[in-house]
């Protein structure tokens, strides 16, 4: 679900077997990224995975770095990490938007080539995207609560919209 012109377009790692089923992203009940988009502030309310085309009225979207549904991201290969970060550059060239917001530092590290990178904001940009790296909401990422991702997502919100971000 994407746009040209967007200020953040969230990156998951790849869709989940409720995804895939789905259509909507990040359709799993456990996973926090709906309320946790919402506690970072970047919604007024939150919004459920079956409303996700209302993101794009807050200048928001969602792509994956890998396509293959999986029932979890440890069945990816490293190949497709890398390929899926190639086909995201090009889809981020295309579409520019201010901010890519790679939902999992793991994927980001592997996709691009960052053994090193940290949660936060990235040194790489593509084309004139900035880039930033999210903790992943998955219910499968214990070292992260929805209250500690709420902030790290609020970050981000406050640099997208920060005066010529």
């Amino acid at each position: 679900m994407v746009a040209g012109g967007l200020s953040v377009l969230f990156c998951g790692i790849n869709p989940g077997l409720m995804t895939a089923a789905t259509g909507h992203h990040f359709a799993r009940p456990g996973n926090r990224f709906w309320p946790v988009l919402h506690l970072s502030g970047f919604t007024l309310r939150q919004l459920r995975p079956d409303e996700q085309e209302e993101l794009l009225a807050y200048g928001l979207g969602i792509t994956n770095v890998v396509a293959r549904a999986t029932a979890r991201a440890d069945e990816l290969s490293r190949e497709e990490y890398v390929e899926g970060g190639r086909i995201l550059t090009g889809k981020v060239e295309r579409l520019a938007p201010r901010w890519l917001a790679v939902v999992g530092v793991t994927a980001y590290r592997t996709a691009f080539g960052e053994p090193k990178a940290a949660i936060g904001p990235q040194p790489r940009m593509i084309g004139s995207t900035r880039v930033w790296a999210l903790p992943n909401p998955s219910g499968l990422n214990a070292h992260w609560t929805a209250a500690t991702m709420a902030e790290e997502y609020a970050r981000l919100r406050e640099a997208a919209e920060a005066p010529g971000a």
